[in-house]
Parts: structure tokens; sequence; C-alpha cells
């Protein structure tokens, strides 16, 4: 890896907004970028000579599959890969403001990283840190950068919350991250990446985790604070609705390298390469299957809470609840998908926790045959191999420790499906081919894989132990369209052949429309609609239903 500290003394200042106005000037060029994990024979480039360029106030899109290299391009321009196992090649170069990050000293990048240049990453939930509050975590990039007074910190801590549609920021302050949805995590991280107005905002999947209502606000927001600051944006995305929303330029990534680029216009309305073609052409499509006549209850819920106390004080007493679920009912039937949807904080994912008894419940829940609200954790145990959960965030369900082959064949084992080691390779195989990974993956381990690829894997795990209900929290948020896709034609198959019922929780309403029989909607806890899914995409009753789907289809509420 080649060293140019030489260069490192020619950092610009801030410049202001109106000088951003006058001229677009160069802010972060990439030229001739080649990135390779491992030495000798076991080398391994994943981003193999790719140019780019992002002008001072201009945002521009990176897209691609999961495992093209996006990520690992955005990590080079911070500096944050795992060296020395990542090398770049000798020719490459990311210049920033004039001053080479590529072996740059410790001081020009602690100088520039989280100051100049933020970055919101893929993953809240793994990126902050579990043990320190909301208030600590934002506050840190404050008091490291601009030296502000605790009040100072509190105070522009309680504004960023604001901005990012945190409700009632100053009561959250002292919420640590376990303590908010997928989607309140995600603006927390985008809080702290604009908490020193940056210069250049690289943004890893921004919106992956977001409702399409939030997902709006979050896109006007960063138009909003990129026009007054003159900000420019780095966006890495699989979602090209986002895409054309807010970017002017796209490079389009496959397999490490740039395979076209352009005005975003130019080249969504005239690809040129296939695989742009097949990308712009690729979005969740269908309906779901049709349902037997006779087919028995798999899953009844019945007025069921989820209730979380608020505790104040010294001595911690209760002053109140968090009523993440009030008072649901509702019947899945074999064979059938149930879509859940609702704003970030409705209460979706507490409502499939709690149909997995991983959340404390009251109200009857009933799998099959038998009522396992009233059972313990060891009579629970039993029920499992009928009960699968897929998680939102699958980096963070999937042990750091163990392979492939062993995540996935972990329930296989306790719930004694293999009578051989023969037998057990054999479906952790087919669990393998059914998600699209290649069987040669079965020996490597979680951080080795994108995002999407975890997600399969976690997907896989719940598979193998052929369930009659799975639990869905947001299985292909971290997906792109072609993988949605093939994933979405998977779950029909596989619900076709096994007679499997879904639990699909999702904010992507397009996928709830391709694969569920019936939707819930869910508002504070509560259902506020429920119903075919034709009949309610089509003629939502609630204003609420139909705000989340003009927001979903770009169209005005009905």
């Amino acid at each position: 890896m080649h060293s140019t500290q030489g260069n490192c003394s020619h950092e610009d200042p801030k410049r202001t907004s109106t000088q951003f106005q006058d001229t677009l000037i160069m802010l972060l060029e990439i030229k001739n970028l080649s990135v390779s994990f491992g030495r000798d024979e076991k080398k391994n480039t994943v981003v193999e000579d790719i140019s780019m360029s992002v002008d001072s106030g201009e945002t521009v899109a990176l897209i691609g599959e999961s495992g093209s290299g996006k990520s690992v391009t955005a990590l080079s321009v911070l500096q944050l890969l795992p060296y020395p196992q990542a090398q770049h090649s000798k020719t490459s170069s990311i210049r920033f403001s004039n001053t080479e990050l590529i072996g740059a000293n410790k001081e020009t990048i602690r100088r520039i990283r989280g100051n100049r240049i933020s970055m919101i990453f893929q993953e809240p939930m793994t990126s902050l840190n579990p043990l320190h509050t909301i208030e600590k975590q934002i506050s840190e990039v404050l008091f490291l950068h601009k030296g502000l007074s605790k009040q100072e910190c509190k105070n522009r801590v309680i504004e960023l919350l604001e901005l990012v549609n945190i409700p009632d920021p100053r009561s959250r302050l002292n919420y640590f991250p376990h303590q908010l949805s997928g989607g309140q995590r995600q603006r927390v991280m985008i809080a702290m990446a604009l908490a020193n107005d940056p210069d250049l905002l690289i943004a890893d999947e921004p919106t992956t985790a977001v409702d399409v209502t939030v997902q709006a606000q979050l896109l006007q927001l960063l138009r909003n604070i990129q026009k007054r600051l003159g900000m420019a944006i780095l966006l890495i995305t699989h979602d090209l609705r986002v895409v054309s929303k807010i970017a002017s330029k796209v490079y389009v990534m496959q397999s490490g390298k740039i395979v076209e680029s352009g005005p975003i216009p130019q080249t969504f309305d005239a690809p040129r390469h296939d695989y742009t073609k097949m990308l712009i052409g690729s979005k969740p499509s269908g309906s779901s299957m049709p349902l037997k006549a006779d087919s028995r209850v798999t899953l009844s819920v019945r007025d069921l809470r989820v209730w979380y106390p608020i505790k104040k004080g010294l001595l911690r007493r209760t002053h109140g609840f968090v009523k993440a679920v009030d008072n649901v009912s509702f019947t899945l039937h074999e064979g059938e998908t149930l879509g859940v949807v609702g704003e970030s904080g409705s209460g979706k994912s507490s409502l499939g926790a709690a149909c997995v008894r991983l959340v404390d419940s009251t109200g009857e829940i009933q799998l099959l045959s038998d009522r396992i609200d009233t059972l313990s954790q060891k009579e629970l145990l039993p029920h499992r191999k009928q009960l699968q959960i897929v998680f939102q965030d699958p980096f963070g369900s999937l042990s750091p420790r163990m392979t492939v082959s062993q995540i996935i064949g972990e329930g296989v084992t306790l719930h004694g499906l293999a009578r051989s080691t023969t037998e057990l390779n054999e479906i952790i195989d087919q669990a393998l081919d059914d998600v699209g990974l290649a069987r040669d993956s079965r020996d490597r381990y979680p951080h080795e894989f994108s995002g999407g690829q975890r997600q399969r894997i976690s997907i896989a795990r719940a598979f193998a132990v052929r369930p009659k209900l799975i639990i869905l929290d947001e299985p292909t948020s971290a997906l792109d369209l072609s993988i949605q896709s093939q994933i979405i034609a998977l779950l029909r198959r596989l619900q076709d052949k096994y007679s499997m019922s879904y639990l699909f929780i999702s904010h992507d309403l397009s996928v709830i429309k391709a694969l569920s029989h019936r939707v819930i909607v869910m508002k504070n806890g509560q259902i506020v609609e429920q119903g075919e899914t034709q009949t309610l995409f089509e003629k939502p009753s609630s204003n609420y239903t139909q705000e989340l789907i003009a927001a979903a289809m770009d169209i005005d509420p009905v």
C-alpha cells in the first residue's frame, strides 16, 4: 500500500454556501482505485480500477447489487478498511479537497473523518454503541470536533433529533439503541453524521430501515441541508427510486467495476449496459398464491398487548407504559401470508417478537392447536420447530463465531431433523441453494458477506427446519431489487410446496403487495385497518393507509 503523505498539507478551509452556489469545485476524486484482501494466491480483488468524482454541492449515486464493491469503495474514502488485510494498488488515489487520503497520516485523517466527511452506515444497530445513550453518542462527535460545552452539546443533540423527526427528542436523550425501532436507529445515525455540518456526506443505504413516509421526509431533509450548507452527498444504495429522487449523477457497479455512469435522466431513460437495464427492470411483482378453501388456522392472536414500562427516578419506579402493541387480534391460515405495515415505531416488530415469545406480552397466542402464551421457555422448546423468525438486522442476529454451515445446521441438529452428518450436509446445501448462495460459502463467517448476503443466510437458517410459520421482520430491506424479486419468488415457491404461513412485516409496500394475501395496517401499536391486499391497496378506508400508499406510489392521497 503506497503512501503520499507529502501531499497532506494542502487541505482547503470550509467554504460557505454562497461560494458553492457560484461554482462547482471537484471535492472528491477517486482515480484507478483497486482494493484487494489477502495476499499471494489467496488475494481477492473486490474493487478493480474504478474512477469517479463528486463535486461540491452535488449528489452522486453509486448503485449495484450486494457484493458489487460499493461499501468497500466508501470505506476506502474514510480509510476504514481493515489494514493491512485490505490493500490498495500502487496506482490508487483518493483526493479530497486536494488532500490525498490513501497513505495520509493519522492526524490528517482524524481532522477530516467525522468532521469534513461523515458517513451513515448501513446497519445502525451494529454501528451504534449498545452501552451508551443516544445523547452521549451524538455528543461525542460534537465534543471531539467542535469543543462545545455539555449544555451546548445537549441543545445541539435535541436540534438534530428534531431535524430527523425523532418523536419527543428530549425524552429520548437517555434511550439506548435497543430501545428504538430500526428506523429510529437509522435516524439517529443520520443525526450523528450531520452534527458537524460536513462538506461530504457518504450515505450507505441511509433509507434501508425507514418506512416510505419517513423516507420521503429524510430525503427532503437531506436536500434542505444540502441546499443550506452546499454539502455534497455520495449516496450508496440499491433503491433506484431513492436515486431518481435525489441524485443528479450515477455510477453503476458490477463485480467491483464501474460498468456505466452518467446523468440520472440519461442513464435511467436510455441505459447502455445490460446490467443497468437489469437493475432498472427489477422490481417486486406478481401476487400471492391462491389459498386452499379448507386451510386450517396456523396462528390465532387475541387481545395481544406488549407494554414497555417507563421507569424514572433513583428507585426506577414505573411512571407509565409505552404501548408498543395494544389489544391486537388476528388469525393467520395455513399457506397464507399476512402483511403487516406501518411506520417505524408503530409496533410491527414488537408484534412479531411477541408471537414467537421473545418479549413479554399479555393476551392469547395459539399456534396450530396449542396455546403457547402460557408456556414456559422450556415447555415452548418443542414448538420452536414450527415457529421461526427472520430478523431485520442480519449482522446482529448471526453469531460472528459460527460458520454458515454451523448457523444453518444448528436448528436442524437441535430438533433432531438429520439422522447423519451426510443428511445434515444435504439439508444445509439445499438451504443454500434455496436462497441463492454458493455451496462453497458454507465454511465462511458472516463478516465475510455483504448485508444482502447475510440476510439470505438468516432466511436459509429459518427455512432449514421446515416450520409451519415464519415471522419475517423486514427480510428484504437489506436486499437489492433483483434479489428482492428472487426472494419473493422463493417465498412463494416454498409456501406452495410446504404450506408454510408467513407473518410478513415490512415498510416496503411493493413487497407487501406482491406477496401478501391480507394486510393489517398498524399505527401507535393498534390496527387501524385490515383487509384483502388488492382491496386495501385500491380502496384504503383510513387516512393513514392512504398516506402510506401515496408515499409509496408517488401519488396524491385518494
